[in-house]
């Protein structure tokens, strides 16, 4: 058996393997309501089958503000949650669990999604956009200027993430994940490139820090006691003076303490920086988590072929991979994984349907 197809438990959940999807924005809420639609079953429904142990949704906004495209996913209404639920009942059908990631963009929201040939930048009023908030009054590069939240934005915010919880755990997730990373709201927060606040969110690392404890507090408070709880955080700004691996480290420690049982490490987003993209490039920051929080960690970020995979794990970089773009390209990239590193193609958990297509695993394992 490899160190990928080793089963983890967190809590009450045990996910068969350590292979999971990362969140990736699809965009694709044409009727820019939220609901998610049949594109988000079959995207989330094929990777179940492809043998991914754990699914992690796309950026879900807890409120209708806090999507950073109109075709966004929602999870701030029942409509949304009833949607989820017919996805969560599919993928569960395949033996993988699921779990929502809950967001709020902050200053990036009300965005065009950028899909080739359309335009970028801010989403004007008249074209269906809205006005933004943030932690400061200051935009990010080629966006709209936000508002500065007030004390009552940030509770009404807080309240949000908790009753998004509540309805996760009503469309049968198996976890939720706190989006903390790549530059959106609890992110803006967390830097001090965005967050120039000088009230109890803002300065210190307690104040900038504050908004993304209090979430976790709420969303905790709304879940299960045998559900686990998940957050992505951006382990660094790369640029000198913002968020870094240090103080990543730190409130890491801080949420094991507040009941987060995984943190799963990216990087980068607030701020407009020359990041050093390669080969694994992140996973030195899942392992700083791993070992100076004493909390789980995940790796992702150029993770491409099996054997790295394999090494993260064995190596103690990280406890579970996060694929993203790899598994746009691949579905089933769990299912070839098994036969690469010589496990045993039952051990890659095929649909019934599938099991005559198996990967030979003698011929690939050499």
């Amino acid at each position: 058996m490899s160190a990928l197809f080793e089963s983890l438990t967190l809590r009450g959940l045990t996910v068969r393997n350590r292979i999971w999807l990362a969140p990736m924005c699809q965009y694709s809420v044409e009727r820019q309501d939220g609901v998610p639609t049949d594109w988000h079953l079959v995207n989330l429904g094929a990777r179940a089958q492809g043998g991914f142990g754990l699914l992690l949704t796309e950026a879900s906004a807890v409120t209708a503000d806090g999507r950073i495209t109109p075709q966004d996913t929602g999870i701030w209404n029942d409509a949304q949650r009833d949607a989820w639920t017919r996805i969560v009942h599919f993928v569960h059908d395949q033996g993988a669990a699921i779990g929502v990631q809950l967001a709020h963009a902050g200053r990036k929201a009300s965005t065009y999604r950028g899909f080739d040939g359309e335009p970028e930048g801010s989403v004007p009023d008249e074209q269906g956009g809205w006005s933004t908030v943030s932690a400061s009054a200051e935009a990010f590069p080629g966006y709209v200027e936000p508002r500065e939240m007030s004390l009552d934005d940030i509770a009404a915010v807080v309240s949000a993430f908790g009753e998004a919880a509540r309805r996760s755990v009503e469309a049968g997730f198996d976890t939720v994940e706190v989006h903390g990373a790549h530059g959106y709201l609890i992110h803006q927060f967390l830097s001090p490139l965005a967050n120039h606040r000088t009230d109890g969110y803002g300065g210190s690392f307690e104040g900038r820090t504050r908004l993304l404890v209090e979430i976790v507090d709420a969303v905790r408070a709304n879940v299960p006691e045998d559900m686990p709880v998940l957050a992505r955080l951006s382990a660094t700004d790369w640029t000198e003076g913002g968020w870094d691996a240090e103080q990543t480290v730190a409130v890491s420690a801080v949420l094991k303490e507040h009941g987060v049982d995984l943190v799963d490490v990216s990087s980068g987003g607030a701020v407009l920086a020359k990041i050093p993209v390669g080969p694994g490039y992140q996973i030195p920051f899942a392992r700083a988590v791993r070992e100076g929080a004493g909390l789980p960690s995940g790796a992702v970020g150029m993770i491409t072929s099996p054997q790295q995979a394999e090494t993260v794990l064995t190596s103690g970089d990280a406890d579970v991979v996060l694929l993203a773009r790899a598994a746009l390209r691949e579905p089933a990239w769990p299912q070839r994984a098994a036969a690469e590193l010589g496990v045993d193609w039952h051990e890659a958990s095929y649909p019934a349907p599938y099991a005559r297509g198996h990967w030979p695993s003698e011929a690939l394992a050499g």
